[in-house]
């Protein structure tokens, strides 16, 4: 899962069947944990070494460390997912179209907001709460959109008839592997929340809520996979189940609603 999800080099030889990527998708909110430490820890390493306090620029390479160290695989979900449900098509052409490489309008667009959102939040949490707090948004920032993914792929059905890159993992992936993976979910946020959040400057208590952290956590926790769950109902709707493209699109949106919650919870 690390191997395929990011851009990391893994050197070990293995052969995986198709068995294995769908049951293999219970490490990917693991994954997204691993990915959100390597962009937090930059961050706060540049802002201890360097002295370094910029909000709109910590915010801008918070993003573009993401895209670089996934590769930009969910986002290219993302946008072949709206360039073919916004197309206004049958079923059977919105999926030609979001397996066709070109890049339409809608899917620009898509980006476009997504990334524009995602930058804006960062740098308000920035601003507000600082790079500390700010660091341990950006760690479950990840698991959040992976949790999706995960959720997206066990509670559906394949939308193609033929093969395709999502195949294996919705094909192979059940609600065991959902329930598997929701444990270190859940975990990751109460000790994101509940353990390291208080260790932070100020506390735990957040103005004007007076929430505590771990409660925060678990909110956003609860938020986010009914979120994924919202979401895979609605893009499956228009064709009758999921594809690879609709679990990257799932991952990258509960990413930003994760972000929103939390930024009007800790407001």
């Amino acid at each position: 899962m690390l191997g395929f999800l990011t851009v990391i080099p893994i050197r070990l030889k293995y052969k995986a069947t198709d068995e294995d990527y769908g049951k293999g998708l219970v490490y990917a909110p693991l994954v997204g944990i691993i990915i959100g430490a390597i962009v937090a820890l930059a961050g706060f390493t540049t802002h201890i070494l360097l002295n370094f306090e910029s909000p709109p620029v910590m915010a801008a390479v918070t993003v573009l460390l993401y895209i670089l160290l996934t590769g930009g695989l969910h986002l290219d979900g993302l946008g072949d997912t709206f360039d073919g449900l916004f197309s206004g098509r049958s079923k059977e052409r919105i999926l030609e179209i979001m397996r066709d490489s070109r890049v339409g309008t809608n899917a620009v667009l898509a980006l476009i907001c997504v990334i524009l959102l995602n930058y804006s939040l960062f740098l308000h949490a920035f601003s507000m709460f600082g790079p500390e707090k700010t660091a341990i948004l950006i760690l479950l920032f990840p698991v959040a959109g992976r949790m999706g993914s995960l959720a997206a792929s066990g509670s559906s059905g394949y939308a193609r008839t033929g093969p395709g890159l999502g195949k294996s993992f919705i094909d192979n992936c059940t609600y065991r592997e959902i329930l598997l993976g929701s444990i270190g979910y859940f975990a990751s946020f109460l000790i994101g929340f509940g353990i390291l959040m208080p260790m932070t400057p100020a506390g735990s208590l957040m103005a004007p809520t007076g929430l505590p952290s771990a409660l925060i956590g678990l909110i956003l926790s609860m938020t986010t996979v009914c979120a994924a769950f919202l979401l895979t109902f609605i893009l499956r709707r228009k064709i009758g189940g999921v594809t690879g493209d609709v679990l990257g699109a799932v991952c990258e949106l509960n990413q930003t609603i994760y972000l929103l919650s939390a930024v009007l919870l800790m407001r």
